[in-house]
């Protein structure tokens, strides 16, 4: 009997665990990003605010109306609030930040600042993100592959 009820609660742990959150870092996840006709894929940093980002995107795509800040970033408003993991980091062409838990930007150039990186774009340079994130504003979706 008590070998039974290990193997229930070691089957129970598994299946309660294997239905649960999106594991970023276990799974390779990757966050995907539309801007106007471009589409990037990104890779998650390992940290609870990227993962807590990525379960939300499973639920469905965010879209946002994403502004320029400084020549050197986009920035938008988030849905709701995130966990932050903010540490001070250079940030460079591609990558993906959480500003104050309520906001993300997509940087096209250099900063430095008490950041949360949430990913970065795979495969990308400078150049090619100025020229398409560019002037003005972009509307951007972001969604989880």
């Amino acid at each position: 009997m008590r070998s039974f009820v290990l193997v229930a609660l070691f089957f129970l742990v598994a299946c309660s665990d294997a239905s649960s959150s999106l594991k970023v870092g276990e799974v390779p996840v990757k966050l995907k990003i539309h801007v106007n006709d471009t589409a990037f894929t990104a890779t998650f940093e390992e940290n609870s605010s990227a993962k807590a980002f990525a379960e939300f995107l499973a639920q469905g795509d965010l879209t946002l109306d994403m502004h320029d800040y400084g020549s050197f970033e986009k920035v938008a408003d988030l849905p709701r609030s995130f966990p932050r993991n903010d540490r001070q980091i250079d940030t460079d062409a591609g990558d993906i930040i959480l500003y104050q838990g309520n906001s993300i930007t997509i940087y096209y150039d250099k900063n430095s600042w008490n950041f949360t990186r949430l990913a970065r774009i795979d495969n990308v340079n400078k150049k090619r993100l100025q020229q398409i994130l560019g002037k003005g504003n972009v509307k951007a979706t972001f969604s989880v592959e």
